[in-house]
């Protein structure tokens, strides 16, 4: 359900609930639901309709794909207000944390549950999304501890170069070399920050920020820079992808593991409404926000 609740707030009407998630997307097929196989959307709806007693349906800020992890995924659902009257709820939504957690395989987990205006949508609210890519070009690979969330570049990488190639890249552009194009989405993208750093263990942190995200495109962009980075390409090769039409066979694309949302930043709540008109007639209903 994507479209504003209700506005009766008496005991038979609706309200709308905000979800924070965090998972590891190592063995997830990524958050949409899809058959015969895990996903993190119907892992959750299913444990949220056992607590609630009703069927649950989440609408997310972001599609993650197979691999993809998240420390700051936000989704809404409504439900009755019946259900968070019950003795074990109380009326108070964020007891459903510690009930969650205990139902819950290690894998994910619901840190936040409140009730938002009906305005709040967790995809068309969104002003930008926060992704961090984690990536080792050490000679041997990932440490073990944190493998499931650092994905490996088999040359090494020059940080300062890195940089200077994801600079070009910033600001609004049509990023269909960068994108797995879907019909009737567009691939025009503000791109807001695209930058990198060597923590203290070595490993290439990349913080990456935008509006929205086409399908893949993350992990396009990293695989671009990366490519410059190494010296196989050169940065005006890389400025000029933003010239191309269609998905790029040149561009390769990183590993899903070193790609993690991190945030999502929404208006404040008497602005949602007109977030809201502006992203649907710019983004249309499809074709958004994957990694």
């Amino acid at each position: 359900m994507t479209e504003p609740v209700g506005p009766d707030s008496g005991a038979g009407g609706f309200c709308r609930l905000r979800f924070d998630i965090s998972y590891d997307g190592t063995d997830f097929a990524g958050w949409a639901r899809q058959i015969g196989q895990r996903s993190v959307c119907e892992e959750l709806e299913t444990r949220l309709s056992t607590v609630l007693r009703v069927p649950v349906r989440l609408t997310v800020a972001g599609r993650t794909d197979a691999g993809v992890h998240a420390t700051g995924q936000v989704a809404h659902a409504d439900v009755p207000r019946a259900c968070l009257e019950t003795r074990s709820i109380g009326g108070d939504p964020s007891t459903l944390v510690g009930r969650l957690a205990k139902m819950c395989p290690d894998d994910f987990r619901v840190k936040a549950v409140r009730i938002v205006p009906a305005d709040f949508d967790a995809r068309f609210s969104a002003l930008r999304r926060h992704y961090r890519y984690r990536l080792s070009d050490s000679r041997w690979g990932a440490e073990p501890l944190v493998a499931r969330a650092t994905a490996t570049w088999r040359r090494p990488l020059d940080v300062e170069v890195l940089n200077e190639a994801s600079a070009v890249l910033l600001g609004l552009n049509d990023f269909a070399a960068f994108c797995r194009r879907r019909e009737g989405a567009t691939t025009i993208r503000d791109l807001q920050r695209f930058s990198w750093v060597r923590d203290d263990e070595g490993v290439l942190i990349g913080e990456v920020g935008a509006d929205a995200f086409c399908w893949s495109m993350v992990r396009s962009l990293v695989g671009a820079v990366a490519t410059v980075a190494d010296g196989r390409r050169d940065i005006d090769w890389c400025r000029a992808l933003l010239r191309e039409k269609e998905r790029s066979s040149q561009v390769p694309v990183a590993q899903a593991r070193g790609l993690c949302l991190v945030g999502v930043d929404y208006p404040a709540d008497d602005e949602l409404a007109a977030r809201n008109t502006v992203t649907r007639d710019v983004r249309g209903s499809t074709g958004c926000c994957g990694g």
